[in-house]
């Protein structure tokens, strides 16, 4: 590739990655997200808990009760509560740390990975495949692209039928910038 309209080169490989997301596991996603009440963790390591941290913050304009698992102010996680895990290998050594952490204090967890049959998919209560294979892009690249357009996807589908939600969701935004 000599840098030529690169960018076009990824979004097909966003578009190819997007056509291949299970339309089952996205609605598995979706009903464990649409749980009433429930209290939300998100984590990932690397540019994965980028993608964990704007998902938190799309869940918090939706009015849920979510944290970044890690940061000084986020809560214990307690029984009932949830903890979204994006990792592209599903074999973060931190994440399956977490996720068994969570488990072990009743917490469900979903889990976001490009591999259905890694550790973090066997742990997981959930797993929404995000499929990226054959790239050109360097390293996880292909796979954090595609969860965070998969995630904001949930978050529109959580959103849909909610009359005047998007205000809401605007009103929710920060005003301090």
């Amino acid at each position: 590739m000599d840098g030529a309209k690169t960018w076009l080169a990824v979004a097909r490989e966003v578009g190819d990655l997007l056509d291949d997301v299970d339309e089952t596991s996205f609605g598995a996603a979706v009903t464990e997200l649409l749980t009433p009440g429930r209290r939300w963790f998100a984590t990932g390591q690397g540019r994965s808990g980028l993608v964990a941290s704007m998902t938190a913050m799309r869940l918090m304009h939706l009015g849920q009760d979510v944290h970044v698992l890690g940061e000084a102010t986020a809560p214990s996680v307690e029984a009932g509560d949830g903890l979204i895990v994006i990792s592209g290998s599903g074999e973060t050594p931190v994440s399956l740390h977490y996720v068994r952490r969570a488990r072990e204090h009743g917490a469900r967890t979903p889990a976001v990975t490009a591999h259905p049959s890694s550790s973090l998919a066997k742990l997981a209560d959930v797993v929404l495949c995000v499929p990226s294979r054959n790239t050109a892009q360097f390293s996880g690249s292909l796979f954090e692209q595609g969860s965070l357009l998969v995630l904001d996807a949930v978050v529109m589908a959580l959103a849909a039928g909610r009359e005047g939600e998007h205000a809401r969701m605007q009103a929710r935004h920060t005003n301090m910038q």
